[in-house]
């Protein structure tokens, strides 16, 4: 018998994963105020209308609707998935919100962008509900990897995650942009890209332990750095922040 799947939230990640979640052969039920259900998808009108005899509800909205997506829709669910990218302290009012209605809830952290990748995009569950989530959609063609222990867990490997990631990409962002000002971006994109290319371990253990040892003299080169942009017009976020950073260190 085909799973049936709500999925709250129909934008970029809520409709790819909807479409491969039909395609795969279970029956979904839809719902955003602001995207009609397309595709075979079947539309409601609210959460609750969407949740009403589901297997399984994800919710793929926002962070900032995530609560309120849950107390609408929570009264006629089997199991609830939180795939928003929420704090681990959010994931865990909801757990709290989702037990004082008898709802199994897992607290699901999406690991990689969606689009591209679909329902095979990697996930981590952790909560009550994370192995029957896993249970329901691997054999549709999802990678969900179940992390014991409960709701928050996900989410915070995927944002300590993000500090780096995140971190990493607006470091070479506002990099390029001054070296573009100062014309010799493809200069400095050469050095980034090799750098990249060779990191290992070593990097890392590199970046630690310079950082820590070297930290008097490094505030003053980021400072030096952060003046530069100014001079260059460049807002200087990235490189006033690592100047702070290693000034406390």
């Amino acid at each position: 018998m085909s799973a049936t799947i709500a999925v709250l939230g129909l934008g970029e990640a809520g409709g790819a994963l909807a479409r491969d979640l039909l395609a795969a052969g279970a029956v979904v039920r839809g719902y955003d105020p602001a995207v009609p259900a397309t595709g075979g998808v079947l539309d409601t009108g609210s959460e609750a209308e969407a949740a009403d005899g589901a297997d399984l509800v994800l919710s793929v909205n926002s962070a900032s609707a995530a609560v309120d997506a849950l107390r609408a829709g929570i009264g006629t669910a089997a199991t609830w998935a939180d795939l928003n990218t929420a704090s681990p302290g959010t994931k865990r009012v909801l757990a709290g919100i989702a037990a004082e209605h008898d709802v199994p809830f897992a607290d699901v952290a999406i690991m990689a962008p969606v689009p591209g990748k679909g329902l095979r995009v990697p996930m981590l569950a952790s909560g009550a509900a994370a192995a029957e989530v896993a249970r329901i959609l691997n054999p549709l063609g999802a990678s969900v990897e179940v992390m014991p222990g409960p709701a928050g867990l996900a989410a915070e490997r995927k944002l300590l995650r993000s500090v780096f990631f995140k971190g990493m990409a607006a470091a070479v962002v506002e990099a390029l942009a001054a070296a573009r000002a100062a014309g010799c971006e493809a200069w400095l994109r050469e050095i980034i890209e090799n750098e990249l290319a060779g990191a290992g371990a070593a990097t890392v253990e590199r970046l630690v332990t310079g950082s820590y040892r070297h930290a008097v003299r490094r505030t003053a080169e980021m400072a030096a750095a952060a003046e530069m942009l100014g001079e260059l017009g460049v807002p200087a976020d990235v490189a006033g922040a690592a100047r702070d950073h290693l000034s406390r260190l």
